[in-house]
C-alpha cells in the first residue's frame, strides 16, 4: 500500500519520476493486533464482562515502541486504514477472524505539532462514535453541562470545524447531542421552553435519579451518573465521562453495536516522565473504556504497570496492567492469551524489505530509480531503520537536483537529523550520557554513569529503557545502542544547543577508558570473559582518542599468557600508512597474534616487523613482538633468524625470557643436538614449559611412553596455574603419543583434547590432534587421503614446522603396510622438508621405521642412547602395530 510522497515529487522537476510512500511488510504487528483484537472481542462479548467494573485488570491495550523513525506511526495509520477498509489492507495481511462493520477505528496523533489537548480526545472519541446514528444521553448531556461550562458562547459547532473534527466524522454529534438534551426534557416532563436548557435539565435528571423515578429507568442503570452530573463540570469531571461513553456503548442495540479501536500516535509527546498531567488525564479514559481497544504506539516503553509510579497515575502497578508488566515482546511474536505480554518492541526492516522498500520509493515507467547497488549501501548503512531510508531518498533527490550521477560512496553518510529525532525527548543527563555511551560496544548503568561523569545512576537507568537502548540479558554488559544511532550520534553533524566539542569527547573517552580498567582489575580470578570484553573496549578507545595504554599493557600480558587467542574486535591497523601511537602498535600486535591462526605465518612475521620497527610499544610489549616473530620464524621454517630473536629475548631477561629459553631447547632439538635440549629443559621449570619440552624429545627417541607421562605432567601443571591454552596444547600431544604405544587406548585421549580445545582458537594444536588420529588409525584405509588433506591446510597455513611431522606420520603408516613405493615418495618429500638446520632426523626415524640402512654419508643427530637402541624401539613400534592389525577380525 502506498501514498503519495509529496515532499519527494516536489523535489525534482522531472515528472516522469513517481514519488509514493512505500510500505513494507509489518505483517508480524498485524498478526499481534489481529490477536490481541480477537481476543478483546471474545472477552467483552462473555457473559460476565461489566463496563462499570473498576477493579478488574485491564487487558485491552496494546503497546507498539520503538526508535524514532522506525515507523510506528505510518504503522498506526496503516492499522487504521486497514481497519477500516478491508479492501485497503496490505496484501501481506492475513483476513482478520471478525465482521469489518463491527469494527470502529479512531486514530488521535498525540503530536505536539498537532496541538492536541484532552477535550479534542475526548471530543474525538464522541465524534467517532455519531457513526453508530444514535444519541448517548448519558454521555451527551454530562458533555454538554461541561461545554457551557468552560466555553459559554462558542458553539460547539464551530470548534469542531476549527479542530477539523467536523470535516472527519461530520456534523452530526451536536444534533445527537441536542436530541439526547430533548428527549431527557420530555422524559422528565419539563416545559419545551426549557427543554434546550442545559443547567435545568441536569438538575431535574439529578432528583430523578436520586428519587429512583420510572420516567428515567433507562439512564438510571448508569449507578455513576447522577454523581458525574453533581460534580464541578472542570477537566478533571471530564475526564471521568468516557465511563459514560462505555456504558452507553454496552447498551447499544443489536445491529448498532460496535467496537472502538482508538489508536493513540506519537505517545512520548503528552509530556515528560516527570509531567504526567495529561498521561494521567488518558489513562484515566482507558481505564474507564474498557470495552474499547487501546493501540498506543511511542518510542518508550508505557509504564502503567510499574508501582513507582503510584501518586502519579490513578491505576498502576502489574495487578491493575498484567500485560503490560515486566517483559517486552519481540516484534515477531503475538501476545499471549488473556492480555500477557501486550508491549511489543517495533524490529527494524530486514534487508530484503529495505530493498523492497527503497525500490517502491522512486520509479520512472515502473521501474525503480535507485539503483541496486546504491540501495545495497543504503540498506546495510540503515541498519533497518525507516528513518535513515528516508533520508536516503531524500539524499539520492538532492544529489540529482544538483547535476550529480548518484554513486554508492555518496551514502556512506550519517544524518543530523537522526541525531536530532534521538535527542529530541531527552533530557539534558540523558543526552550527556547518550553521547557517553555511544563510544562504547555494550555497557551497564555503572560503566554509562561513569562515562557521563556523573554522581548519580539515574539518567543512565533511563536511558536504558529508550527503544534505541537494545537489552541482551546474558551479555557481560547487557545493553548496547541501536547501531545507526551509534553511527549518528559519533559522526553526524551535532546542531543541538549541548552538542560536545572534540574535548568533549575525549574527556568522556578517557572516562571510559579509565572505567573499563577499574573494572578488569577489579574482577575476582581469572575473568577471562572480562578480560577480552575490557580489552576490545580499551583498544578501541584507546587507539581512536589516542589515549595513553595504562591498564592496557598488563591486560595484553594477561591475554597472550594463555594461547587461546579469542577475535579482539577492533579492525586491524593500515600499517600501510604507518602506525602513530602505542594504541596503533597494540592493537596492530594482538590483532596480529590473534589472526596468526587463521592466517599464513609469514604474513604474521611480517604485520610483526612492522610494529617492532614502528618503537612505539614500551620496552616489554616489544618483547611480545619479538618472540612471537621467533615463532613465526621457526613455523616458516626459517631457524636461523628464529633463533636470534629468541637470544635476544633471553638476554632480556623479561617476562619471556623462559618461553624464549624453551624455544633456545626447540632450537637445539630441531637441529639434532638433543643432549643440550635435554640439558636446557631440565632448568626450564613452569614457566618455560619443560614437561612439553622434555615430551618432545622422549618420543623422537622411540620411547612414547616416557612423552605421554611428561605431557600428562605438563598439562596437570597448565591445569594448576589455570592455563587452559597450554593444557589443551599438552593433551594432543599426549594423544599422539599414547596413539603411537597404544592405539587402543588413544581414543579417550584424544576425545578430552577435543574437549579442552573446545572454544579456543589454536591452529597448530588441533593439527596435532588430527596427527594422532593419523598414528591411531595407521594400517586403515583412510589414512593416505587425509595426510594429502592435511598437507593442503599447512601449506595454507604457513606451518611449515609442522609438514615433516605429518611425513612422518605417513611414513610409519607405510611402514607397517610395508608399502616401500610409497614409503619412498614420503622419504623424497621428508629431504626437501628438512636440513641440516631442522629435523633432519625424521629421515633416519623413517628409516627405523621400515628397518632400513641410513644412506652411506649420512650424518646422524646426537641421540640420548645410541643409535641403535633408538632403531630398536621404532622399529617395536612398527612391529607390535602389524601384530595388532593381524590379530584383529
Amino acid at each position: 500500500m502506498a501514498g503519495r510522497d509529496l515532499r519527494a515529487l516536489f523535489s525534482t522537476n522531472d515528472r516522469s519520476v513517481q514519488a509514493a510512500e512505500a510500505f513494507t511488510n509489518r505483517s508480524s504487528q498485524w498478526e499481534t493486533v489481529a490477536a490481541a483484537l480477537t481476543e478483546h472481542l471474545r472477552h467483552i462479548s462473555a457473559p460476565g464482562f461489566d463496563p462499570e467494573d473498576l477493579e478488574r485488570p485491564r487487558s485491552h491495550v496494546l503497546v507498539f515502541h520503538g526508535v524514532g523513525g522506525i515507523g510506528k506511526t505510518t504503522l498506526s495509520r496503516t492499522l487504521e486504514t486497514a481497519l477500516a477498509d478491508a479492501g485497503r489492507r496490505p496484501s501481506q495481511w492475513g483476513d482478520p477472524g471478525w465482521p469489518a462493520d463491527r469494527i470502529l477505528p479512531v486514530r488521535i496523533d498525540l503530536a505536539r505539532s498537532t496541538g492536541t489537548d484532552f477535550e479534542q480526545i475526548v471530543l474525538t472519541l464522541r465524534a467517532a462514535l455519531t457513526h453508530t446514528g444514535r444519541p448517548l444521553p448519558a454521555f451527551d448531556l454530562a458533555l454538554r453541562r461541561y461545554w457551557e461550562a468552560n466555553h459559554s458562547g462558542e458553539p460547539l459547532e464551530e470548534y469542531l470545524r476549527r479542530g477539523g473534527l467536523g470535516s472527519r466524522f461530520g456534523q452530526a454529534l451536536p444534533q445527537q447531542m441536542q436530541s439526547a438534551l430533548a428527549d431527557v426534557a420530555q422524559a422528565l416532563m419539563l416545559p419545551g421552553t426549557i427543554g434546550s436548557v442545559v443547567g435545568q435539565v441536569t438538575g431535574a435528571l439529578v432528583s430523578a435519579l436520586r428519587e429512583r423515578r420510572q420516567t428515567v429507568r433507562a439512564l438510571a442503570g448508569c449507578a455513576r451518573l447522577a454523581d458525574l452530573l453533581e460534580a464541578e463540570p472542570d477537566l478533571e469531571a471530564l475526564s471521568f465521562y468516557p465511563h459514560l461513553l462505555a456504558w452507553e456503548l454496552a447498551r447499544l442495540p443489536e445491529g448498532k453495536q460496535v467496537v472502538p479501536v482508538v489508536l493513540l500516535d506519537t505517545f512520548e509527546d503528552i509530556g515528560d516522565r516527570t509531567r504526567r498531567d495529561l498521561e494521567r488525564l488518558i489513562q484515566r479514559t482507558v481505564w474507564l473504556m474498557p470495552n474499547a481497544f487501546w493501540v498506543i504506539t511511542g518510542r518508550s516503553r508505557l509504564q502503567w504497570a510499574d508501582t513507582a509510579l503510584q501518586g502519579q497515575l490513578d491505576y498502576t502497578g502489574p495487578a491493575a496492567w498484567p500485560g503490560l508488566a515486566h517483559t517486552t515482546v519481540p516484534a515477531a511474536r503475538t501476545p499471549a492469551q488473556s492480555g500477557a505480554g501486550r508491549q511489543v518492541l517495533i524490529g527494524d526492516f530486514s534487508p530484503e524489505d529495505c530493498d523492497e522498500y527503497l525500490a517502491r520509493r522512486l520509479t520512472r515507467d515502473g521501474r525503480p530509480l535507485i539503483g541496486e547497488n546504491i540501495r545495497q549501501v543504503i540498506a546495510a548503512r540503515s541498519h533497518g531503520l525507516p528513518l535513515h531510508l528516508d533520508l536516503s531518498v531524500a539524499r539520492f533527490l538532492e544529489l540529482s537536483r544538483s547535476g550529480h550521477v548518484p554513486q554508492p560512496d555518496d551514502f556512506d553518510h550519517d544524518f543530523p537529523a537522526l541525531v536530532a529525532r534521538t535527542l529530541s525527548d531527552l533530557t539534558p543527563e540523558e543526552r550527556h550520557v547518550l553521547r557517553s555511551v555511544s563510544l562504547l560496544d555494550a555497557f551497564d548503568v555503572p560503566l554509562a554513569t561513569r562515562a557521563a561523569g556523573l554522581s548519580h545512576e539515574g539518567p543512565a537507568l533511563r536511558l536504558t529503557e529508550r527503544p534505541f537502548v537494545r537489552d541482551t540479558p546474558f551479555g557481560l554488559w547487557p545493553f548496547h545502542l541501536h547501531g545507526l544511532i551509534r553511527s549518528a550520534v559519533r559522526n553526524a553533524d551535532d546542531t543541538a544547543d549541548d552538542r560536545w566539542t572534540e574535548r568533549d569527547w575525549q574527556q568522556a573517552a578517557q572516562r571510559a577508558f579509565t572505567t573499563l580498567g577499574e573494572q578488569h582489575q577489579a574482577a575476582d580470578g581469572p575473568g577471562r570473559l572480562l578480560l577480552v570484553a575490557c580489552l576490545r573496549q580499551g583498544l578501541r578507545l584507546a587507539r581512536d582518542h589516542r589515549l595513553d595504554l595504562g591498564w592496557l599493557t598488563d591486560a595484553a600480558w594477561t591475554y597472550v599468557s594463555d594461547s587461546v587467542w579469542e577475535p579482539l574486535a577492533p579492525p586491524d591497523t593500515d600499517t600501510d600508512t604507518g602506525l602513530s601511537t602505542a594504541a596503533d602498535a597494540l592493537v596492530e600486535l594482538l590483532s596480529t597474534l590473534t589472526r596468526r591462526q587463521h592466517e599464513h605465518r609469514a604474513r604474521t612475521a611480517s604485520r610483526l616487523t612492522a610494529v617492532l620497527e614502528a618503537e612505539l610499544l614500551p620496552a616489554d610489549l616489544q618483547e611480545m613482538a619479538l618472540y612471537y616473530r621467533a615463532k613465526s620464524l621457526r613455523d616458516t621454517g626459517q631457524a636461523a633468524r628464529s633463533r636470534h630473536d629468541y637470544q635476544q629475548v633471553a638476554d632480556q631477561g623479561g617476562r619471556l625470557a623462559p618461553a624464549a629459553r624453551r624455544g633456545l631447547a626447540h632450537a637445539a632439538r630441531l637441529a639434532g643436538d638433543f643432549p643440550t635440549a635435554l640439558a636446557a629443559a631440565r632448568h626450564l621449570g613452569w614457566e618455560g614449559r619443560h614437561q612439553r619440552v622434555l615430551g618432545d624429545l622422549y618420543w623422537l627417541q622411540g620411547q612414547p611412553e616416557r612423552a605421554a607421562a611428561a605431557y600428562l605432567a605438563g598439562r596437570t601443571e597448565a591445569e594448576q596455574h589455570g592455563k587452559a591454552g597450554e593444557a589443551a596444547h599438552c593433551q594432543a600431544l599426549r594423544a599422539f603419543a599414547v596413539a603411537l604405544y597404544a592405539p587402543d587406548q588413544a581414543e579417550p585421549e584424544i576425545d578430552l583434547a577435543h574437549q579442552l580445545l573446545a572454544g579456543l582458537n589454536l591452529r597448530a594444536t588441533t593439527l596435532n590432534v588430527r596427527r594422532a588420529e593419523l598414528i591411531r588409525d595407521a594400517g586403515s584405509d583412510s589414512v593416505h587421503d587425509r595426510i594429502a588433506m592435511l598437507r593442503t591446510e599447512l601449506d595454507i597455513a604457513g606451518l611449515a614446522s609442522l609438514a615433516p611431522a605429518i611425513e612422518l606420520a605417513g611414513a610409519f603408516h607405510q611402514a607397517v603396510l610395508d608399502d616401500h613405493t610409497a614409503w619412498n615418495a614420503t622419504l623424497t618429500r621428508l629431504r626437501e622438508q628438512t636440513s641440516a638446520e631442522e629435523h633432519a632426523y625424521f629421515v633416519d626415524i623413517a628409516h627405523f621405521m621400515a628397518g632400513l640402512p641410513l644412506p652411506a654419508g649420512h650424518h646422524p643427530p646426537a641421540w640420548l642412547d645410541g643409535e641403535q637402541a633408538t632403531r630398536d624401539r621404532w622399529r617395536q613400534l612398527v612391529t607390535a602395530r602389524r601384530i595388532r592389525l593381524r590379530s584383529q577380525p
